[in-house]
């Protein structure tokens, strides 16, 4: 039996003043319309969950599952459970949001959507996992799954900043008293866990990914068989599954730029680089027009496999638009820009560029989401799942957290 959350009317229904919109494959009730069909264009949800959890602060999408953390740290999955990525116990799809009772007791901070796993962060430095834990990317030391979330008791006596799902892999960045260390456990036949230089089939306990002894690191980035990290003086590292043109990177790289950059988001084929200025770089995708500048692509692919000869290549098309946020998908991209505009590009055979069709674009396309969407006094945030695409809108006096 579904449940809604919906006891008395009133006092359980979201509040009026958040909106959530959705779009993209829906087949696995990913979109939360309650609905198990592909949306080409953005639906308007009417979410209903305990009003006691408080606004959605932030959104991790996953393969095809949801995880909605709120500004109460208080957690609801929904969509695709088979592997028990959503923590209900149970191993089924939820065409709603449902909360995850068994972190009541904590104040989650952080979440992160692997294809089919998850990862919760508590304020005091716990690290959760459940969902297909068939390579080890739950990080319990064995290859089991787990339908409800799981204490990693490696970092029992740690604190964890964050977690980063890919694919088949995790990592974790770990706040210690003189440095911040990363982690990483799950497959690594792509080198994605940048633990050795030799070839690492999978690890089922937490290992510290190589070079960053000397290095801060802030965030961390993981999707597909990619990983990444910022570091605090706003360089870029990345290792794992080369892009076009590159060879695996073994360990983690730091791309030479003359940018800062603040954020990264990593498709499949591809990933999108934010720098302090609000410029947007692509790396790779040369799929699906996820690549902006398609002359590029036959320079990338005859540059050696040295990854120092690699570039970032600006998104050309959106010059002179300031950008506050990048998200990517499988193969394709969304961003907001400073003005309050959404924009997608890239593979669109599920609608999950929101533009009414199942078309591809090779250049960024605007996204309607209705009235006020560049209104100043609402703060706009956009996520990628795998296949599809989530939108909030919040008024600024509850502005979501910053949490990724």
């Amino acid at each position: 039996m579904e449940e809604n959350y919906k006891t008395d009317g009133a006092k359980e229904q979201q509040g009026e003043e958040q909106e959530v919109w959705s779009w993209g494959a829906g087949t696995e009730g990913q979109l939360g319309t309650g609905k198990l069909e592909d949306e080409h264009l953005p639906q308007l949800l009417h979410l209903l969950y305990p009003s006691s959890a408080g606004p959605i602060s932030t959104l991790a999408c996953g393969g095809a599952h949801v995880i909605a953390l709120t500004s109460g740290g208080k957690v609801l999955t929904w969509g695709r459970g088979t592997s028990g990525e959503l923590g209900h116990g149970e191993l089924l799809n939820s065409l709603h949001p449902k909360p995850v009772n068994l972190l009541d007791d904590y104040f989650i901070t952080h979440v992160s959507a692997g294809w089919s796993h998850s990862g919760f962060v508590s304020d005091s430095g716990c690290l959760f996992t459940c969902g297909d834990g068939s390579f080890g990317q739950l990080g319990h030391g064995d290859y089991q799954s787990h339908s409800t979330p799981v204490k990693v008791s490696y970092f029992a006596d740690r604190h964890v900043e964050q977690i980063a799902c890919g694919m088949r892999h995790s990592l974790v960045l770990l706040k210690d008293c003189s440095q911040n260390l990363v982690y990483s456990f799950g497959a690594g036949k792509r080198h994605q866990l940048g633990i050795s230089k030799g070839k690492v089939k999978s690890v089922g306990l937490p290992q510290v990914t190589c070079g960053f002894e000397d290095v801060e690191i802030v965030s961390i980035s993981a999707n597909g068989d990619h990983s990444a990290a910022l570091s605090g003086d706003g360089n870029l590292y990345i290792w794992g599954r080369g892009f076009p043109g590159t060879s695996d990177v073994d360990v983690p790289h730091c791309l030479i730029s003359s940018s800062r950059f603040v954020k990264v988001a990593l498709g499949w084929n591809h990933a999108l680089v934010l720098s302090a200025d609000g410029e947007v770089f692509i790396l790779g995708g040369d799929r699906h027009g996820a690549l902006c500048d398609l002359d590029k692509i036959s320079s990338l692919k005859n540059l050696t496999a040295d990854l120092t000869h690699t570039f970032l290549e600006r998104v050309s098309s959106i010059e002179g638009i300031k950008v506050v946020e990048v998200a990517a998908g499988a193969e394709h991209s969304a961003l907001l820009t400073a003005d309050g505009s959404i924009m997608t590009w890239g593979w669109g055979e599920h609608g999950q560029l929101g533009l009414g069709n199942t078309s591809d674009y090779t250049y960024p396309q605007p996204v309607s989401l209705g009235a006020n969407t560049g209104n100043q006094d609402v703060i706009l945030r956009v996520y990628c799942g795998s296949g599809f695409t989530f939108a909030t809108k919040s008024p600024r006096l509850v502005r979501p957290d910053c949490i990724f």
